[in-house]
């Protein structure tokens, strides 16, 4: 296996593991701040949305849905089972393969597979830090999802 095929996997068991830390800091406020909810939501939306995008799904998804956290751990669970099957399929050539689609303004683009992934763990990290200010600013303790962290602490192999 390729050093860059396995950094994408990596890289994606980071993004699950922190996905996860962020709904559990959000599932342990007994009101969590609205806007956080949404935004993790749309970390999710976004996520299946672009593995759509990869696999050519028929039915595009929603980029901003409208989830409750109980909701969002089950989808994070279905994105969790959809990418470890995608990425266990990945290879070096497929990496540079590219991929046609629409954006949410109607524009079309292509991109890479790897620049699609890469973007895929970086636009849920950006996010993932506006949640952590909505709970900050509520008061609340956000969650500590930094990527050196999880590699420190071994809870990303």
């Amino acid at each position: 296996m390729s050093h860059e095929v396995e950094r994408q996997r990596r890289l994606f068991r980071y993004d699950d593991w922190a996905n996860r830390e962020t709904l559990a800091s959000l599932e342990r406020v007994q009101t969590p701040p609205p806007q956080s909810v949404r935004i993790l939501a749309h970390i999710l939306g976004a996520g299946l949305l672009w593995h759509g995008r990869l696999t050519r799904g028929e039915r595009p998804a929603a980029v901003w849905p409208d989830r409750t956290l109980s909701e969002s751990r089950a989808g994070f669970d279905e994105l969790s089972r959809l990418w470890d099957r995608y990425l266990g399929d990945l290879t070096s050539s497929s990496l540079q393969e590219t991929v046609s689609y629409v954006n949410s303004k109607g524009e079309p683009w292509t991109s890479s597979v790897e620049d699609i992934l890469t973007h895929v763990v970086l636009h849920a990290a950006h996010h993932r830090g506006q949640v952590a200010s909505g709970l900050r600013a509520a008061g609340h303790e956000p969650a500590y999802t930094d990527y050196i962290h999880a590699v420190r602490r071994g809870l990303v192999k």
